[in-house]
């Protein structure tokens, strides 16, 4: 199927052309984007008037629990570990297949209506996330989630290769899904990382999250910082460290040496009083930054829109410096950079001649977007997720004028109420 977008305004994302095109055609043949020019001529099946839009590339989701759409808004008033303990875990046990497939369509839903095209998740009973990821469309890097003590843990190992094995469509992917180091003996561990070399799959792994985890860590594993676990350890993989929190500017420098990514998650991070990453930093030393939500238990919303506000800010902020990160370089957090920390730079996170069509239209004809002086700023500080009007993935067409055709909303959001009360007893 050819898809023709007519005179957009383009935001690529792509370092060869101008950050911001005015009137610009995109031309989509199956999945890909095929041509970008002005006054395309073609004949096609499909064409879009996005004359006064902004086209940009879809929003990657770098760390994210997509089934805990259910348990959003459960973690006011708790910390890390005693959130998790004391509410979560208990819940968790109940869980039943079928929960886990309504509580991450919710969440697939969540994501198209504000414009997030691609989410790294880390969960358990990952068939029935990617039954629901298939359903909805959206671009999924998933694991089976690895935390284990014991000999008998190592079976996880399995039912991921087993995993990876099963599916082969091209908006699946997988990563290896070390719940974290504080989580696992430094045994089960080296397994994980053994699997990810002989796979070649990168580790997604929560990191340095909050204090107590950095002390868990520094006595399970007899060092001085956990940072010398990854640099012992993870040299040779790909690591995307959720959080990453409590990493000081000596870590910083040390996390430079590996091949590392930070998925950030300000939201969250902020909700669970453990403080706020040294973002700056990381920056000033090379690494490359992308943007979590979490899950909605702690991030609250799947809104990558509100995220890229929080940490514009809060950098700001906490180091006095109004002129740092400016609105562009946030949004390549949200784009570009989540695509090159999920090892997907490739295919997705540009629009670009060859690459994947995961692209979103949205409308600034809004009383809290007009009138509009710095197009990014507006985007980073004003735009929100119901901004969104159109949701393309894999060059198809999944949102259009902010409906999604074929998923019955007010079913799912029932099911997801039986699910809470189901469990919460």
């Amino acid at each position: 199927m050819k898809i023709l977008i007519k005179n957009c305004n383009l935001i690529s994302m792509e370092e060869k052309r101008k950050k911001l095109e005015e009137n610009i055609d995109i031309l989509i043949e199956d999945k890909k984007i095929v041509k970008i020019q002005k006054n395309i001529q073609e004949n096609v099946d499909r064409i879009i008037d996005a004359t006064g839009k902004i086209i940009m590339p879809g929003l990657i989701n770098t760390h994210s629990h997509i089934s805990m759409s259910i348990f959003r808004e459960t973690v006011d008033g708790y910390k890390t570990q005693d959130w998790l303990k004391e509410k979560i875990w208990p819940m968790e046990d109940k869980l039943q297949e079928e929960d886990i497939y309504w509580a991450t369509l919710l969440s697939c839903i969540e994501m198209i209506k504000t414009g997030t095209t691609t989410v790294n998740d880390m969960y358990f009973m990952t068939d029935e996330i990617i039954k629901a990821a298939l359903e909805s469309g959206i671009r999924l890097q998933t694991t089976r989630t690895l935390m284990g003590y014991e000999e008998k843990d190592e079976q996880r190992i399995k039912e991921l290769d087993d995993l990876i094995k099963k599916y082969k469509q091209d908006t699946i992917s997988f990563n290896v899904g070390i719940h974290g180091l504080y989580t696992s003996n430094e045994h089960y561990v080296k397994k994980c990382i053994k699997f990810a070399e002989e796979k070649d799959l990168p580790i997604h792994m929560h990191f340095c999250e909050n204090e107590q985890e950095r002390q868990d860590i520094k006595r399970e594993y007899n060092v001085k910082t956990p940072l010398e676990v990854i640099n012992r350890d993870f040299a040779k993989t790909h690591n995307i460290l959720a959080h990453s929190v409590k990493i000081n500017e000596e870590d910083i420098k040390e996390l430079k040496k590996t091949n590392s990514y930070i998925s950030h998650c300000p939201v969250s991070n902020l909700k669970l009083g453990c403080g706020v990453a040294k973002v700056k930093e990381m920056l000033e030393n090379d690494i490359c930054v992308s943007l979590g939500t979490d899950g909605q238990g702690s991030g609250s919303n799947l809104d990558m829109f509100e995220t890229m506000k929080f940490i514009a800010l809060l950098q700001k902020g906490i180091n006095e410096e109004p002129e740092i990160i400016p609105a562009y370089e946030v949004l390549k957090m949200a784009t570009i950079n989540g695509a090159k920390t999920l090892r997907l730079d490739n295919e997705i996170g540009s629009i670009e001649v060859g690459k994947k069509a995961d692209i979103i239209m949205i409308n600034l004809n809004d009383i809290l977007t007009q009138p509009i002086n710095n197009i990014f700023a507006e985007i980073i500080y004003n735009v929100k997720g119901t901004n969104v009007e159109m949701t393309m993935i894999n060059g198809k067409i999944i949102m259009e004028n902010k409906k999604i055709k074929g998923i019955n909303k007010e079913n799912i959001i029932k099911e997801c109420n039986e699910i809470i009360k189901k469990i919460s007893k």
